[in-house]
């Protein structure tokens, strides 16, 4: 499993961050910043939460 983020949809929720702090964070602009594209199998379900409670459709998962 892979998480893209599109910095480019992002509307700096931070919904990710709430759920996923160890898989994202924000810059100074409130844009998401993707700290692993890769999570470990324990951090699988709150990636897929991250991705589903993001509004703009910033994020995505993509399966290997």
């Amino acid at each position: 499993m892979r998480i893209r983020a599109d910095r480019s949809v992002c509307i700096g929720s931070g919904n990710c961050v709430l759920v996923a702090a160890d898989l994202f964070d924000q810059d100074e602009d409130a844009v998401v910043v993707l700290l692993t594209d890769t999570p470990s199998a324990a951090q699988e379900d709150a990636a897929r939460e991250a991705v589903n409670r993001c509004p703009s459709g910033a994020l995505s998962v993509v399966e290997d």
